[in-house]
């Protein structure tokens, strides 16, 4: 994958923004933890697709959040980004509370989104399955939330994916991993990158993800695929059903053994599950 900065309509943002593959363009919108170094469910993507993957204001390096107040600011955005790029209805797909803003393109702009893939979105809320708070979790808390497997997830969040041996299920110090985040150099930039990005996340899942998703969604006359890991802690399974409720066409694929960051547990199944929009 290349990087660059791209500047959106009016010099509202500038933004980095990651590019890579060749074929049918696909945008990527991330979820509120932003892409990893080297983001291995980018590069798979990219085997099948010409992939932008824009970084919203607030992460890395992207400037403008100031300008970026409400949903609709970040869905006009999210069009703004494929402008720039030049591109005309190409595949959208959104992870969490980048499926929130995919689902809101698709719903606002109908004509305009007709693929679209969300992996766990966000932007409904269910009082019996309450989601859980990010903006009150310490570091060594995620694992556990967003993956079925913790010690992976742990490996992956701490920057040891290209480690010998970071495959899904095989055994880890998960102990010596914990330790990472306690490593007080590891944690300050953690926490202060983590500092900015929940700053431009929490316009959209502050105090909880929902801002009227629901009331919305008939709009969509999209082909739509819904992704859900079985072992979703953060964004439980019941919500894929009250997906499917609001969009009736939409393939629902469940995944087995895999949590909130499925893209990264099973990232094989995923690629393959998006490319039959194609």
């Amino acid at each position: 994958m290349e990087s660059r900065t791209l500047e959106t309509r009016g010099g509202r943002t500038k933004i980095r923004i990651h590019e890579g593959g060749s074929g049918e363009p696909l945008l990527f919108l991330h979820g509120a933890g932003g892409l990893l170094p080297g983001d291995p469910f980018l590069a798979a993507l990219s085997e099948r697709f010409r992939v932008a993957a824009p970084l919203l204001p607030g992460y890395e390096d992207s400037e403008g959040a100031e300008n970026l107040r409400s949903m609709l600011d970040f869905t006009l955005w999210a069009f703004d980004v494929v402008d720039a790029l030049g591109w005309r209805r190409p595949l959208v797909v959104g992870h969490s509370m980048g499926g929130m803003i995919a689902a809101e393109m698709a719903a606002v702009c109908p004509h305009d989104v007709t693929r679209l893939a969300l992996l766990a979105p966000a932007g409904l809320w269910l009082d019996a399955h309450p989601i859980p708070d990010l903006f009150a979790l310490l570091p060594f808390e995620l694992p556990p939330l967003l993956f079925h497997d913790p010690a992976f997830g742990a490996k992956l969040m701490t920057g040891g994916l290209l480690m010998e041996g970071s495959a899904p299920g095989q055994p880890l110090d998960f102990a010596a991993l914990l330790q990472r985040f306690e490593d007080s150099s590891f944690l300050q930039a953690f926490l202060l990158d983590q500092a900015r990005r929940l700053g431009t996340a929490g316009k959209l899942l502050f105090p909880i993800p929902e801002r009227g998703l629901a009331e919305r969604l008939y709009r969509v006359t999209a082909r739509t695929l819904l992704v859900w890991g079985e072992s979703d802690r953060l964004i439980a399974p019941a919500y894929a059903d009250a997906f499917v409720r609001h969009l009736p066409q939409a393939e629902l694929v469940r995944l087995p053994q895999a949590g909130h960051m499925a893209p990264y547990e099973r990232t094989a199944a995923v690629v393959e599950a998006i490319a039959r929009l194609a």
